[in-house]
């Protein structure tokens, strides 16, 4: 596959669900660094346990500038496309990839939501093919469902009731 741009892109909201996500996780390691500086002190550990939380503290400072700017370009870097015979994906930052799926080879497709998801009304697809796993991390939930559909019936699948 050439350099070109696939013609669908992720839900705009990709970017904040994100954010949001990566600055949960950064508050809980923050809170977990916090209580480790809490009980180095506590307890008088030697010295240079000091220096390595003062070294861990940089590192999750650097992460989370980079996480703000990383969604940015994940963005950017996603986009799929999808005909009778191929689904296609292109997405990476610093090595993009590009992956053909063909219709006959795939075995489920479903779609989740998570609790950040749901307030910015988006939901992720997952496509299962017999030796790997694709996923389209955040679209709009009609434009899943409607996907969703469409690759079932392009590969042919049955729904399964619950």
């Amino acid at each position: 596959m050439n350099d070109r741009k696939l013609k669908n892109n992720l839900s705009p909201s990709f970017t904040k669900i994100r954010i949001v996500s990566e600055t949960i996780g950064n508050i809980v390691g923050f809170i977990v660094l916090g209580v480790l500086f809490w009980v180095d002190r506590f307890f008088a550990w030697p010295d240079w346990v000091f220096w390595v939380l003062v070294g861990l503290v940089g590192m999750a400072v650097c992460s989370t500038v980079w996480s703000i700017f990383e969604s940015t370009y994940l963005y950017r870097s996603w986009s799929y496309q999808f005909d009778d015979e191929y689904l296609q994906l292109s997405y990476g930052i610093f090595k993009k990839q590009w992956v053909t799926v063909p219709m006959t080879k795939i075995q489920s497709v479903s779609i989740s939501q998570g609790p950040i998801m749901k307030r910015y009304r988006t939901r992720a697809i997952q496509v299962e093919t017999m030796g790997s796993s694709h996923a389209i991390p955040a679209l709009e939930e009609n434009v899943a469902y409607e996907l969703r559909e469409t690759l079932a019936e392009y590969a042919k699948l049955k729904e399964v009731d619950e």
